[in-house]
């Protein structure tokens, strides 16, 4: 058996220890997102809706910004406007990096929300979210890829109804990827954290 001298190990613990460092350098330290990560998953890439002002929508028409895209209804009690009061002060706590980031609000409820009705619902809360909506069919399509969940709840009469839905938002990043699913109640200031990262390219 070959016999190591004391400076023999000292060398070889030493380009051990060089070793390790250059590994470790290579290594990126992960993103401390609050949001879920969405990064990897294949569905969600894209829709084709109409906004508030008539215009045909999709996520390339807000490429360079962080997109985030709510799903509900106009009509409903506490979820949808919560969200978007969280996504109002999300912008003041951002600054000038509001204006690289665009909420929509995606309808659920095509019969009772039209245009105009979004046109005076969704700025109200601010005056940059736009409302999207299209038929039931389209909009169907749509929820279907992006996993939400809704179904329409009998009311008094047949237009009280009301609609259980999915309660998250997607965020995308400036390149128009789905990165994250920011969860229904999160602080203001997590939520406006996790887009300046991906803003800065994170």
């Amino acid at each position: 058996m070959k016999k190591f001298d004391s400076t023999s190990v000292m060398k070889l613990f030493a380009a051990l220890a060089i070793c390790l460092a250059t590994l470790l350098a290579g290594c990126s330290q992960p993103t401390n997102f609050t949001g879920t990560d969405l990064s990897m998953v294949d569905w969600g890439k894209d829709f084709k809706l109409t906004d508030h002002n008539g215009k045909a929508r999709s996520l390339a028409d807000f490429r360079g910004k962080a997109v985030v895209l709510f799903f509900g209804y106009t009509q409903c009690p506490d979820v949808c406007p919560t969200t978007l009061s969280t996504l109002r002060e999300t912008m003041a706590l951002l600054g000038d990096d509001a204006s690289r980031v665009q909420v929509l609000f995606a309808t659920l409820d095509p019969e009772r929300d039209t245009q105009a009705l979004l046109a005076q619902y969704v700025p109200a809360f601010h005056p940059s979210f736009l409302g999207l909506y299209a038929d039931e069919k389209a909009i169907a399509a749509v929820a279907k890829d992006f996993k939400v969940f809704y179904v329409k709840q009998p009311g008094k009469t047949p237009g009280s109804y009301s609609v259980d839905h999915s309660t998250g938002s997607y965020a995308f990043d400036p390149q128009g990827r789905l990165r994250l699913l920011l969860r229904h109640g999160e602080a203001p200031a997590k939520v406006a954290a996790d887009l300046k990262l991906l803003l800065a390219g994170k």
